[in-house]
């Protein structure tokens, strides 16, 4: 089964994403903290391309779709139009420097590697497509 939804580009609109991540997910994720897991990643990827890759200019559209494959292993993919990037290639700043330097940000791709099982990155016609895997145990 394969679900899907457009969103525009504005931070109001990442409360219909959640939404649709937690509907999507009551069906085939019996474990809350694996739901909760889950959408924390795809709201931190979706607010950092409205942010960083398309301004926050609503006109801008972000797909997100979601498949359920056998044994419980879940692919989510984010498409958009927006400047590349990839997430993959991304280094993480290093926490102590972060603590060290109070700065803000830079830890949500870190949680995202950590939450999903594997990541991809490619270009397609000039669609960024980030493809995040996720097997559930719940």
């Amino acid at each position: 089964m394969k679900v899907s939804t457009t969103i525009n580009c504005s931070l109001d609109n990442l409360k219909l994403v959640r939404d649709f991540i937690r509907k999507a997910l009551t069906e085939t994720v019996d474990c809350p903290i694996s739901t909760n897991e889950i959408i924390l990643a795809l709201d931190e990827m979706c607010s950092n391309l409205i942010i960083h890759a398309h301004s926050e200019k609503p006109q801008d559209k972000i797909q997100l779709s979601i498949e359920f494959l056998e044994q419980k292993k879940i692919i989510f993919e984010i498409i958009d139009e927006g400047e590349p990037f990839d997430i993959t290639t991304f280094q993480e700043p290093d926490l102590i420097s972060l603590i060290h330097g109070k700065r803000k940000g830079g830890l949500g791709i870190r949680l995202v590697k950590k939450i999903m099982n594997e990541i991809e990155y490619f270009r397609v016609e000039g669609k960024n497509i980030c493809r995040l895997t996720k097997v559930v145990n719940g």
